[in-house]
């Protein structure tokens, strides 16, 4: 697949792979996603901003440059921000791929990190050079203003630019608490939310601090994704339980609302309302209680993101979906298309509920 290059949300051209519940195939513009959904489905989305959680600066010790990326944290209180997860490189920035950053130089219990305003220090490795738990000094509001001075949206060479905030907040971004973007919600909009609503299929929010997506190092990478807090409001738990009780479908707007959702799941699949963490890894061997259907961006096959996929679809029907991608030039990453997956057996059928043929419909492909 083709790295997209350009931090732009929702490009008129983006593409939409489909994989129905028999498995079959079907290439869509994303714009028609809204005439893929059905009246009474419910669309839930992850409302986290997006912090700016790269942080440059200098270990004391040796005074040798470092970069910081926040990664993980206990909850999502506004007050409990002085320890992190992180994970730190040595010299260079994202122009250079993570996969040829430097170590950092050896660090310690005890070891003290300058990263511009703030002053934090390491409280342990967590089994791997790179990975550590940080304490950060000062009050809570002090911390929270370092951050925003101070930090950088965590970013990866295949986008040359430098990355704005505003790049990485989702339309919908209310309390700033993921490390990168919640991605899959790029593809929403008011208009689109709008169109929604008058298709009656209904929208609904939580909150899930959405982490780090790739280190660059294999080993580290083998431990995404971290546990990560999430909270579901009262509001969307009572959405969610009225879809089922009516027997429409949860349709999950990003991996992280997965994991949110199912970390969440009761006895008779209703997520329950309140804050949490998800600590679950979700893959082929998952059964999954609450979502039945999954808009996502397009993965790599050995990332932590493409397993989960494999909750929803056979490994034949991704194996396929992933032909179709690098043969379509579909994009991947952040900016790139989307896949929408629904739960299901993953034998090859034809379509058991045909699409409408409308100005939208008719640019979409079933793959024979």
């Amino acid at each position: 697949m083709i790295a997209a290059a350009s931090p732009i949300q929702r490009p008129r051209e983006a593409k939409l792979l489909v994989i129905d519940a028999h498995g079959t195939l079907l290439h869509a513009p994303r714009r028609c996603l809204p005439n893929l959904l059905r009246s009474g489905d419910l669309v839930v989305a992850n409302d986290a901003a997006t912090l700016p959680a790269s942080l440059a600066g200098i270990h004391v010790e040796s005074g040798a440059p470092i970069e910081v990326r926040l990664a993980q944290r206990r909850s999502l209180a506004s007050d409990d921000v002085s320890e992190f997860g992180a994970i730190v490189f040595g010299e260079g920035d994202y122009r250079t791929p993570t996969e040829r950053r430097p170590l950092p130089p050896p660090l310690a219990g005890g070891d003290m990190l300058r990263l511009g305003p703030l002053r934090a220090t390491v409280q342990r490795t967590l089994g791997h050079p790179r990975l550590v738990a940080l304490r950060f000094e000062g009050s809570s509001l002090a911390i929270w203003r370092g951050i925003a001075l101070h930090g950088r949206p965590i970013q990866y060479a295949y986008v040359p630019t430098p990355l704005a905030l505003w790049d990485v907040w989702t339309r919908i971004a209310a309390v700033p608490t993921a490390f990168e973007p919640p991605s899959a919600g790029f593809v929403l909009d008011w208009h689109l939310i709008g169109e929604l609503r008058a298709r009656r299929i209904a929208f609904a929010t939580l909150t899930h601090a959405a982490g780090i997506s790739s280190t660059g190092d294999a080993a580290l990478d083998a431990l995404l994704p971290f546990d990560e807090p999430y909270h579901i409001s009262r509001r969307t738990a009572d959405a969610i339980a009225r879809t089922r009780g009516r027997g429409g479908r949860v349709i999950a707007a990003g991996t992280t609302v997965v994991r949110a959702l199912e970390a969440a799941a009761g006895d008779h699949g209703v997520a329950r309302a309140g804050a949490g963490v998800a600590r679950q890894r979700i893959d082929a061997r998952t059964r999954l209680r609450v979502v039945d259907a999954l808009l996502t961006g397009t993965h790599e096959p050995g990332t932590s993101h493409h397993a989960l996929l494999g909750a929803f679809a056979t490994g034949e029907s991704l194996q396929s979906a992933d032909h179709e991608l690098e043969d379509h030039g579909y994009r991947t990453h952040e900016f790139g298309d989307s896949m929408l997956i629904e739960r299901g057996s993953g034998t090859r059928a034809r379509r058991t509920s045909p699409l409408t043929h409308d100005a939208c419909t008719s640019n979409m492909r079933i793959v024979a």
